[in-house]
C-alpha cells in the first residue's frame, strides 16, 4: 500500500490518500482545517486514483478534520461527483469529524449527493470499514 500525502504551503499534511488493494478501497484521511483548494486538490487525486485503477469503494475519514468546508460543497456536487462516478465509485463510507461544523458540512453534502451512489455516515472508522467489507467488490 502506498500513501500519497498532500501538504499545505507551510509543509503540514492535510490529506493522506492510500489505495488498499487487500480491502478493495481507497482510504482518504483528512487532517486539520480544509478549504476549497485543499478539497479540490484531494478530490481530484481520488479521481485520478480511480481512473488509473478502478475501485468501487471510498473510505473518507474526517476524524481529524477541523472546522467546516461548506464552500467546497458546490464543487463537490457539480464537478467531483460526476467525475468520480464515471471513474467507478459506487460506495462512499464517511467517518464524521468530531466538530459540529464539519458534521454540518458533510450533512449538507450528503443531501446534495447522497442519492448519486451509496453514501453512509459513521461515527467511527471500524463501523465504516465493516460496512464497506459487507458490500460487493
Amino acid at each position: 500500500m502506498s500513501v500519497v500525502s498532500f501538504r499545505r504551503p507551510d509543509g503540514h499534511i492535510y490529506l493522506n490518500a492510500e489505495r488498499n488493494r487487500e480491502e478493495g478501497w481507497i482510504y482518504a484521511h483528512w487532517i486539520g482545517v480544509q478549504n476549497k483548494h485543499t478539497v479540490m486538490e484531494g478530490g481530484m487525486a481520488y479521481v485520478e486514483m480511480l481512473r488509473a485503477e478502478p475501485c468501487a469503494k471510498l473510505l473518507n475519514d474526517h476524524s481529524e478534520l477541523v472546522g467546516r468546508f461548506l464552500e467546497a460543497n458546490d464543487w463537490i456536487a457539480q464537478v467531483w461527483t460526476p467525475l468520480i462516478m464515471q471513474a467507478g465509485l459506487r460506495y462512499f463510507a464517511h467517518v464524521l469529524s468530531p466538530g459540529i461544523f464539519g458534521q454540518l458540512s458533510i450533512e449538507d453534502l450528503h443531501h446534495r449527493i447522497g442519492n448519486q451512489f451509496e453514501m453512509k455516515l459513521f461515527e467511527d472508522i471500524e463501523t465504516a470499514k465493516d460496512w464497506l467489507r459487507s458490500l460487493p467488490g
